[in-house]
């Protein structure tokens, strides 16, 4: 499958194939093409722009030398004269291998897109090889960073403490509980990171996928907020150390602590100011090396892991030889009866430095212990940020992940009872730094170790805040966050900045034990959404969702969800509330503001599914009155002609939302392009895009649909067949009287009009025509005086409930229904206004019902009395109209020798029954201009056309039916009822 060289000139010619061969022949793209125009107008900072306009200069295959002898297959002459193999001429594209797969397994780099944005299109960009950088394995690019994560400042200065205050068996419930926590979050990550590609941003990459990005952005800010505070919990924690192990380089004069409210013994404790200024000096110094970029921080970086390692082998040596050479007050060594008396709890009052004092401020129970501990084992998330440099995501992260959590978890354990049966309780509360105490062979090794582990945790912190800042801005999704949006390969300064400022404040409060519970709840927030998404990917079980890590099940991620929340509100409820209220205020502020992206979420895929759902049990039966909603197509196909990027009427939106009761329901806006459907497929995807960008604007639920079809009829003829699904078809067609068609000499729209009316008889649908569109008020132009209703035949209720829908809003609801009854002249109107009266109350509707007699035709009759009617002359001009076509119509016949026809179809004009409609269209159109010229609108019955009648009659009939009212809506309902008289 090698291809030829395909650049410069021969770019044009590429898809030129022989005609002689029998295949299709391929236009060039040339300069002046519509999608080359398109593309030019395409924001050069887009991420798709530098890549679009490039494809032309695509290297799909090279050989280095070509012979004649070796094209022996078909091929073709380009027209620089290279011959170029096309053993894939008849699919018309290049090989897919060359293209996709090869080339990108060889090392050339396929880009994608920053975010996935609506409309956005993903180009495939083929470079020069680039040398593969350095790709790390299980071990040292999950495991081990987990490790360095999860074994910090806690477990040195700590955890010990959490020993002598909750007891052995507290301690080792804690453990479990917490660890628990973290293993089902660590099965939830590896599902999700097994199922594709992972890009920067770590978690809010995994659950923003999940989720959608109103929930990916709010999660991932909180996890932005909680690596920043977790980067100040390290500095201190580092101050603390080196402080305890160096009292002379306090500042201040260290504070001085009695013990069981006794001067028996002073304990020393840092000064508050000491870890404070030490603390702000150090964050800068960290600052200064994340400011050197990712070489300076990986050259930095191992020297922390060493230490740690060490530091672990020191104390449990230590664990086994203290007590016995060197002997330390407190400290007993490994004994049983030690055990015994340290396995219950024994929960005190401290005061903010930890030591115990009854006088203290601050209780301790097994909630506390809980927010104190957990920020020990998080730092799973280690291994998934640094997936662009592992050889193998899909083995790496399960793999380094939950053997990281595993090993903590069991050595907290045994950590729980070495410490328990190492020393008295006395001693486990008032050391903070036994660990360092009891080291093999001195305890300048878990000094250091201390220091340099919290301070690489600290640089790691300092690290991954910014680029987590960094990949939410870049996504585009929050516009106040676009300072902190950096270009590919560069360093986020600006995010650092932020970054530090935040670490900065958080170490000016001075205090460890109210810092780590803050982080506990923005981390315990981010596992939680990492176990949710997890859930309702399991559950929904899309046809993408493949993961390869098959050790997953949605109730085990279910659960892990629980646990998150369940240790948030045993840590602190006030503490819960505040962040879900954070979390929940930016998730509503990326709703407001945010811009709209299309990430192929789970919510998407529930939302699908719950559709499906619901329109099987809907089932293809007929909808219950109480349940039936109007889901009206509006043909946005003009008669004449709108302004250009125009893509429908303005007003037609305003209407659409009329008809809907609080804004709920669905409206489906149609157009119609003229044309052959593989010459304009293009020109009606543009079309449509624009057109569901109309209906956005105007705040409209609604779909957008363009139909290529060779006429408006044929187009509109297979849109009511086949538009919708099951009940959910649409059932009201609405558009726009064409009131220009006589003024613009349109002759064309009789024939369309009457057949499209036709088409929706038989199709049985309702029909809504609007006159007077162009006065239709919006929802801020408030309208008085009546809404009246010409009833004059059967519609199964539709006009009645059009009236009601339109008092339900804003512009209409101060305006008042009129029913007027169309009555013979001989029938008993008092029993007939009765009846309607019953029959609306019975609907539980308010109108006044007025019924208005006309006199039974007869050809005979006088129309002296209508010679005042203004409207008597719109009805003799036309009868000239008419009478001038009939005449013209029956010349043609007699000259051509066959019966009368109009718009190609024979017809029969009946001349009295012609006159009988436009009188009665005149009588009509003088009542209501009578009893309705200041109502707010006016709804009348839609006359079925006549059958075998020319459609320039109807239009005659209709013009004179609609004559001098401003706004009106002529209605015609189908063979079922909408109301119903029953509960």
């Amino acid at each position: 499958m090698d291809n030829g060289d395909n650049e410069g000139g021969g770019a044009d010619e590429e898809l030129h194939h022989s005609p002689q061969q029998g295949r299709r022949k391929y236009s060039p793209v040339l300069a002046n093409d519509r999608a080359v125009l398109e593309m030019s107008t395409i924001d050069p900072g887009s991420s798709i722009s530098s890549h679009d306009l490039n494809l032309r200069n695509i290297k799909v295959g090279q050989r280095a030398e070509i012979s004649p002898d070796e094209n022996e297959g078909p091929s073709h002459t380009i027209a620089n004269g290279v011959q170029r193999e096309s053993k894939l001429e008849l699919f018309g594209f290049d090989s897919l291998v060359n293209i996709l797969g090869l080339k990108s397994m060889a090392g050339e780099q396929v880009a994608a897109p920053s975010s996935p944005r609506d409309g956005e299109d993903v180009a495939i960009t083929l470079g020069q090889p680039k040398p593969p950088g350095l790709k790390l394995g299980t071990m040292m690019g999950v495991f081990v960073p987990c490790l360095q994560n999860i074994l910090g400042i806690i477990y040195y200065i700590r955890f010990s403490w959490i020993v002598g205050m909750g007891g052995i068996s507290d301690s080792l419930i804690l453990v479990s509980f917490c660890g628990l926590c973290t293993f089902l979050t660590s099965i939830s990550l590896s599902a999700i990171a097994t199922n594709g590609a992972m890009k920067g941003g770590g978690p809010y990459y995994l659950i923003g996928r999940a989720l959608g990005p109103e929930v990916g952005v709010s999660i991932g800010l909180c996890f932005f907020l909680g690596n920043a505070v977790a980067g100040a919990m390290y500095v201190l924690g580092a101050v603390e150390t080196f402080l305890k192990a160096v009292p002379a380089a306090g500042i201040f004069r260290e504070t001085i602590t009695k013990v069981n409210g006794t001067s028996v013994q002073p304990i020393e404790s840092p000064s508050s100011h000491d870890l404070q200024i030490y603390g702000i000096v150090i964050t800068i110094m960290l600052c200064f090396i994340v400011f050197g970029g990712v070489k300076t921080i990986n050259r930095v970086a191992p020297a922390f892991l060493i230490p740690v390692l060490l530091s672990i082998f020191c104390i449990f040596v230590g664990v086994t030889l203290c007590g016995k050479n060197d002997p330390v007050e407190g400290i007993t060594g490994l004994s049983l009866s030690t055990f015994r008396d340290n396995w219950a709890s024994d929960y005190q009052n401290t005061n903010n430095a930890g030591i115990p004092d009854p006088e203290g401020k601050v209780e301790w129970n097994f909630n506390a212990l809980v927010g104190l501990f957990f920020p020990a084992v998080t730092g799973i998330m280690a291994g998934s940020n640094r997936s662009a440099s592992l050889k193998d995501t899909q083995q790496s992260i399960p793999t380094g992940t939950l053997a990281a959590t595993l090993a903590t978890s069991a050595l907290y354990l045994f950590s729980v009872i070495f410490f328990g049966a190492l020393a008295d309780r006395e001693t486990l509360l008032i050391d903070r730094l036994l660990t360092a105490t009891i080291a093999w062979p001195f305890p300048a090794i878990v000094y250091v170790g201390i220091v340099l582990s919290t301070l690489g945790a600290a640089l790691q912190s300092l690290t991954g805040a910014p680029r987590l800042l960094a990949a939410i801005a870049n996504d585009d999704i929050l516009p106040v966050l676009n300072y902190f949006r950096v270009a590919d390969g560069t360093e986020p300064y600006t995010a650092t900045l932020f970054t530090a400022f935040i670490c900065i404040s958080c170490v000016v409060i001075g205090n460890l034990d109210l810092i780590t519970p803050t982080i506990t709840m923005f981390f315990l927030l981010c596992y939680a959404g990492v176990n949710l998404s997890c859930f309702l990917l399991d559950l929904l079980d899309a046809p993408s969702w493949r993961p390869r890590w098959k050790f997953h099940h949605w109730s085990l991620s279910l659960l892990g969800a629980f646990l998150c929340v369940v240790i948030m509100f045993l840590i602190s409820w006030s503490f819960t509330v505040v962040s879900l209220a954070l979390a929940s205020l930016i998730y509503y502020y990326v709703s407001l503001k945010g811009k709209a992206g299309d990430w192929g979420d789970g919510f998407k895929s529930a939302y699908f599914q719950l559709a499906l759902r619901s329109l099987r049990s809907l089932g293809a039966s007929q909808v219950h009155p109480k349940n039936w909603y109007p889901i009206p197509l509006i043909f946005c196909r003009p008669w004449g002609k709108l302004p250009e990027n125009v893509p429908c009427h303005p007003k037609l939106a305003d209407f659409a939302n009329c008809m809907k009761k609080k804004g709920r329901g669905m409206s489906i806006f149609v157009s119609i392009l003229d044309g052959d459907y593989h010459e304009c497929a293009e020109d009606a995807k543009t079309a449509c895009k624009q057109l569901d960008t109309y209906i956005g604007y105007k705040n409209c639920e609604g779909v957008a649909e363009i139909v290529v079809a060779p006429n408006m009829s044929e187009g509109f003829r297979g849109i009511v067949q086949t538009m919708g699904l099951g009940n959910l078809k649409p059932n009201i067609i609405v558009m726009r009287y064409p009131e220009i068609w006589r003024r613009e000499n349109l002759t064309e729209i009789p024939a369309t009009f009457v057949g499209i009316i036709n088409d929706c008889i038989v199709a049985n649908k309702a029909v809504v025509i609007v006159k007077g569109l162009d006065e239709w008020p919006n929802e801020y132009q408030r309208q008085y005086g009546t809404i009246d209703l010409y009833w004059i035949v059967r519609d199964g209720g539709l006009m009645l409930l059009l009236s009601q829908l339109l008092l339900t809003k804003e512009s209409f609801e101060s305006c008042k229904i009129q029913v007027f009854c169309i009555a013979e002249e001989d029938s008993d109107a008092e029993e007939l206004k009765a009846d309607v009266k019953k029959f609306l109350y019975d609907l539980r509707m308010q109108a006044e019902v007025i019924v208005i007699s006309m006199k039974s035709w007869d050809i005979n009759m006088n129309v002296e009395g209508a010679q005042q009617d203004e409207s008597l002359e719109a009805f003799i001009a036309a009868q000239r109209r008419i009478s001038d076509y009939l005449s013209e119509m029956k010349e043609a016949a007699s000259r051509e020798g066959r019966p009368l026809m109009a718009d190609g179809k024979p017809v029969v004009v009946n001349e009295q029954q012609v006159d009988k409609f436009l009188y009665t269209t005149l009588k009509l159109n003088s009542t209501i201009l009578r009893y309705s010229r200041m109502s707010a609108v006016v709804l009348v019955s839609l006359p079925p056309p006549p059958l075998n009648h020319p459609a320039y009659f109807y239009m005659e009939y209709m013009d004179l039916l609609v004559e001098n009212v401003p706004r009106l809506l002529i209605v015609r309902g189908y063979r079922r009822d909408v109301v119903t008289l029953f509960t």
